[in-house]
Parts: C-alpha cells; structure tokens; sequence
C-alpha cells in the first residue's frame, strides 16, 4: 500500500479510518497507520514546506504573501504546498477580511520538523554537541 495514496493523502486517511476497528497499535510494525506516517514523512521532506511549517511555528497565523517572502519562493509556489499541507490537515486557515490566514493545525507538525532538524545538527555536528544540547528551542 506504500505510495498508493501519494497524491491524495486524504483517501489514505479515509482508508485508515474505515479500518480503525483494527485492534493493531498505532505503533505496532503492522498498523495501517506505517503507511500513513510514511505519507507524512514524504509530505515534509520538502524544504519549503518544512520551512512554512517553522515560519508558523513562529508566526502563527500568516497569508500566503507573507510565507512567500519568509521561505523566498513565489506566492503560487507557497499556494500549492499549502494546498498539500492542507489536504493533509497539517494546516488549517480563516478569513480575515479578504485575506486568508494559514495556521498549524496542531503541535505534531512541528514536533517532526523539530526533531528532524535536531537529527540534521547531529548529522554535521562531527562528534561536538550540536546546538539545540546548548540551548533550549523556542
């Protein structure tokens, strides 16, 4: 099943949750949910989205025109890996007049993306203690 849902993270999710009458661990080797983390995985392992992520993190809430300018890429670039992350339900907006606000659904998002680039300070830290041991992360 790896890979089937790719393009439409939401029918994975559909699809776990008519299988949710499983008795399997969401941690469990065997869950439904291997695939669906690896889904996510996929979705977050492009830089910009990683970096809208962390822009929200600090942020909270930003329009489009905003995230473009934080990560360096176009308007209708950032629009369409918002539309993924969205799909996803990694990220969530409101209106506000006539502009729309994005915002992180939830901590988990940030979670990976922290941890991710903690596992990246360790990979080029040469045997020293990467940053995030000297400091606390905000």
């Amino acid at each position: 099943m790896r890979g089937v849902y790719r393009d439409d993270p939401a029918q994975l999710c559909y699809c776990v949750r008519m299988n949710a009458d499983s008795n399997l661990c969401g941690l469990d080797p065997e869950s439904e949910y291997v695939d669906l983390a690896a889904e996510i995985f996929s979705l977050l392992s492009d830089p910009t989205r990683v970096r809208i992520v962390l822009a929200l993190r600090k942020h909270d809430e930003l329009p489009v025109n905003a995230l473009a300018a934080l990560t360096g890429k176009t308007s209708s670039g950032v629009s369409q890996h918002l539309a993924r992350l969205r799909m996803a339900r990694m990220v969530t907006t409101r209106q506000e007049g006539t502009s729309v606000l994005y915002r992180l659904t939830d901590e988990h998002a940030v979670a990976l993306v922290v941890e991710a680039v903690k596992q990246a300070e360790h990979a080029v830290a040469n045997g020293q203690l990467p940053p995030h041991h000297h400091a606390p992360i905000k």
